[in-house]
């Protein structure tokens, strides 16, 4: 697996994983590479530091150390405030799920998989679930999905 920084022709910065470095030149000729923030499927590789770990002498102890060499940071802006038009389509898509789903707050692993099983009638239905039940939910071919907001608690 390699990690890219990607970045777009509208000058949205993004990262990604690959299998490899082949594997992105033909995701990206084929047009299956876009940009995380606006779909624009104009990506290219932004220039990045890399990750170099130090050689076994350096970390056992044994021998001399290997010399450091002074690595050159790559001139990475600081994270951004998220820009307006993604904070637009964030309310939108809370917006969409809390109208067209039921909100089951914490008992969400037990009704998916309820649902899943035929135990309980399908419709959809956000809410909230540790960790260690999502990954249970996903490994029994429970179709799940993060969300990237907290839903709103309901209160009485």
């Amino acid at each position: 697996m390699i990690q890219y920084v990607l970045k777009c022709a509208k000058g949205h910065r993004f990262e990604s994983w690959f299998q490899s470095a082949v594997a992105f030149d033909k995701l990206a000729a084929a047009g299956h590479v876009t940009c995380a923030i606006c779909g624009d499927a104009n990506v290219e590789k932004a220039i990045m530091a890399p990750r170099v770990r130090p050689g076994r002498k350096a970390v056992s102890g044994l021998g001399d150390p290997e010399p450091s060499v002074p690595a050159v940071a790559a001139e990475t802006p600081p994270p951004a405030a998220p820009s307006e038009e993604m904070q637009q389509a964030l309310k939108d898509l809370r917006k969409s799920v809390e109208a067209n789903s039921d909100y089951v707050g914490e008992d969400f692993a037990t009704e998916a998989r309820a649902m899943h099983l035929g135990e309980a009638p399908e419709r959809a239905i956000y809410g909230e679930a540790k960790l260690e039940d999502a990954k249970d939910l996903i490994e029994d071919g429970v179709p799940v999905l993060p969300l990237p907001f907290t839903p709103k608690r309901k209160t009485n």
